[in-house]
């Protein structure tokens, strides 16, 4: 039917577009500093995040070549962290919230020797939990665009829940070049996935003057239809006439069942597609012992190349003989469509660091990470409308101050601050991420329960900036939609030397 494709060609596959301004986060981590890497490997980074120039019980994760400075010993580490928090969106005071709760466990074996020191760990490397947002932010903004106030467009009770996750294991060897300078090497397995589960359920009221034009609509478009069949044909005029008649008749008498099915049922479809991948990627590390006091080290993290391909199933809106074609949340998310293979990769990371201890019991570091997002492909992709997703990045930093305070042989007072900015601007912001910059404060505390055994208590708390995304100049309307997350993670971990 030409006369209702053409209108909602126009119109009403605009707003799906619109429609799917939810989900949040999906591609972000979870407390991460970039765009999907978290720097949070072990629970002890919650309370320093100044760990890249440190020798410690950790350094497996943040400074390799700095092992081979730990006594000759076996060593295993264990840790578990909890994420709380919550991660909004609003638009015009309108606002769609999302819980989070998150696990993250991690381990690692490290053996040192009097050549350097072998390590192995595993544990989170990038993304984040699990989030069920309880409604569609993007249905707000409809009500303030024009061509589409005379359809009634509302939410019926969508929702969307998405995760993702990626697991990294690393093993490597650090070797000592003399009493000062040391280097590392190690590679790298990563499998990640990334999940999107949702259901649309849309509403329309078309108002009586946008049934009114669609009746004069098809009157028209009916009429030079018939003029156009019966040219030529030899029919009279009586019988062109009473065939138009007919043809209206029916045409507007289908119209009348499809409005009328829109005004009762609306609109609804779904998804559940899994994206998995599995990446390889190496490590290089050097440390630098300048005396008992000073230690400098650096890491480079390579990008890990990960082509994800999608597998599940979707219901798509039945809106073939209204568009000529049904559409889903594929559509404006091509990453999902199912059996897909479509690049996401996880960014190379340098990192630099430098520890100094003031005093036999006070100890003060530094580290900065510098994240290459612009040499990742990262769901490079053009969405629904022509807009494109995934390309309007810049790189991406991280600094951070620690100090730990040695109270007595048993206790050890740690606190931290990170400052990071992620590289995602404002007009890369949509409703499967928006990685925000942030501020991190942290702490911890330490105790040595033996000269084999120690435990680790840390918080943090993650504060987040408050971003407006691009609606005014997307859309045209006259308020941006707007952004925040607010999150603290709790962590526990052991060490214990062999």
């Amino acid at each position: 039917m030409y006369y209702f494709k053409k209108y909602f060609s126009n119109k009403y596959g605009g707003k799906m577009k619109k429609v799917l301004f939810l989900i949040g986060i999906l591609s972000s981590g979870v407390y991460g500093a970039s765009i999907d890497h978290i720097q949070t490997y072990s629970p002890d980074y919650l309370a320093n995040q100044a760990q890249t120039g440190m020798i410690d019980e950790v350094s497996a994760y943040y400074n390799p070549a700095g092992l081979t400075r730990l006594d000759k010993a076996k060593y295993i580490h264990a840790g578990l962290q909890f994420a709380h928090g919550h991660e909004k969106m609003s638009y015009k005071g309108l606002e769609h919230k999302a819980s989070l709760n998150q696990f993250i466990p991690n381990i690692t074996l490290t053996s040192v020797d009097e050549k350097g020191a072998t390590f192995f760990n595993f544990g989170g490397l990038a993304g984040g939990g699990k989030l069920a947002y309880d409604g569609v932010s993007g249905v707000d903004v409809l009500a303030d665009l024009a061509q589409f106030k005379p359809l009634g467009i509302y939410d019926k009770g969508s929702s969307l829940t998405g995760s993702n996750k990626y697991e990294q294991i690393t093993l490597g060897r650090a070797f000592n070049v003399d009493d000062k300078l040391s280097f590392s090497v190690a590679a790298r397995l990563v499998h990640g996935s990334r999940n999107l589960k949702g259901n649309l359920n849309i509403g329309a009221n078309p108002s009586a003057q946008y049934k009114q034009a669609k009746v004069q609509q098809v009157t028209q478009e009916v009429s030079k239809a018939v003029d156009a069949a019966t040219q030529g044909k030899g029919l009279s005029a009586a019988q062109i006439e009473a065939l138009k008649t007919q043809k209206t008749n029916e045409a507007l008498a289908e119209l009348n069942k499809r409005l009328n099915d829109l005004t009762q049922n609306g609109l609804s479809g779904d998804i559940n597609s899994k994206r998995e991948a599995w990446g390889y990627g190496f490590q290089l590390g050097v440390n630098y012992k300048v005396n008992d006091k000073l230690n400098l080290a650096a890491r480079y993290d390579s990008r890990i190349k990960m082509n994800f391909k999608a597998k599940g199933s979707e219901n798509q809106l039945q809106t073939t003989d209204i568009i000529g074609s049904d559409i889903g949340l594929s559509t404006f998310y091509p990453q999902y469509t199912i059996n897909s293979k479509i690049r996401r990769d996880l960014p190379a990371i340098l990192s630099v660091g430098a520890s100094y201890k003031l005093t036999d019991n006070y100890l003060v570091s530094t580290s900065a990470n510098y994240y290459f997002n612009r040499h990742a492909k990262m769901d490079r992709v053009t969405t629904f409308g022509g807009h494109k997703h995934g390309w309007d990045y810049k790189n991406g930093w991280e600094v951070a101050l620690g100090n730990e305070y040695k109270i007595n042989d048993k206790f050890t007072l740690i606190g931290s601050v990170n400052y990071a900015r992620t590289g995602a601007k404002n007009s890369s912001f949509n409703d499967t991420e928006y990685a925000l910059n942030s501020v991190t404060l942290g702490a911890g505390l330490r105790y040595k329960y033996s000269d084999t055994l120690s435990i680790t208590g840390s918080v943090a708390h993650f504060i987040y900036d408050k971003e407006d995304g691009n609606f005014k100049e997307k859309y045209k309307v006259n308020e941006n939609q707007k952004y925040h997350k607010e999150i603290t993670a709790f962590g526990l971990s052991v060490t214990k030397k062999f």
